[in-house]
């Protein structure tokens, strides 16, 4: 018989040495991914209506089976021409603007701050990118930012995607760091809200599932890992 997961409150984390977190809807309450693209377009002076064009397109691809790879790498393709200075300022902005309306995901953060507590090295993991991640990595205080990397060509995306993160790399990211840092999985701990987060789960010892995704649910209670409530919890 399988044991439940522990809640957060009731499970020592005190041996982890490395804590890696998903972001949207783990630490934050959205998807930054399609929050900042409508801030990002409307500071290019376009209407309302460009955005949802562009997000309707990718969902609908997405409810066609289109893989999540693959949509990942259109969404990129809507920074082609950008300023990486003015993308960037824009994330600032963008994210004082949902700080002052609750963008923390309060029991994930508090997950994050119990390991930062235990002195574990904090990494965040996510198929965002960095203009849409860095301030939120700041504020909280994290050690490294694992993300999608869009090509830059002389201060300007280009549409392409150097590196994705989603899925299977997001395991391999987090091997790869555990690896360097020469600590064995059985001393990191993973979060995900999302069954897209179960490579990087799994290539943790310690997996926590934010919400109620049904893949995570029973990865966790298999590896008697830790529960924490979703955005509905």
């Amino acid at each position: 018989m399988t044991a439940p997961a522990d809640t957060a409150q009731a499970r020592d984390v005190g041996h982890i040495r490395v804590a890696f977190f998903d972001v949207d809807e783990t630490l934050l309450t959205v998807k930054s991914m399609f929050r900042f693209l409508r801030f990002h377009l409307r500071a290019r002076g376009l209407p309302d209506t460009a955005y949802e064009e562009a997000a309707q397109t990718l969902r609908r691809r997405s409810a066609a089976g289109v893989p999540r790879a693959q949509t990942n790498r259109e969404y990129y393709r809507l920074y082609a021409g950008q300023s990486l200075t003015d993308v960037f300022a824009q994330g600032r902005a963008w994210f004082a603007e949902e700080l002052e309306r609750g963008i923390l995901h309060a029991p994930g953060v508090t997950q994050l701050q119990t390991h930062q507590d235990d002195g574990a090295h904090i990494v965040l993991v996510s198929g965002s990118f960095a203009p849409a991640l860095q301030p939120a990595a700041r504020l909280l205080g994290a050690d490294q930012l694992i993300c999608s990397t869009p090509e830059v060509s002389r201060g300007k995306y280009t549409g392409r995607l150097a590196r994705p993160l989603i899925a299977e790399e997001k395991g391999r990211a987090v091997q790869r760091l555990l690896a360097e840092l020469d600590v064995p999985a059985e001393q990191a701990a993973a979060y995900g809200d999302h069954a897209s987060d179960l490579p990087m789960l799994a290539a943790a010892g310690l997996p926590g599932c934010v919400g109620d995704d049904p893949d995570l649910v029973a990865h966790v209670r298999d590896r008697d890992g830790i529960l924490i409530p979703g955005m509905n919890g």
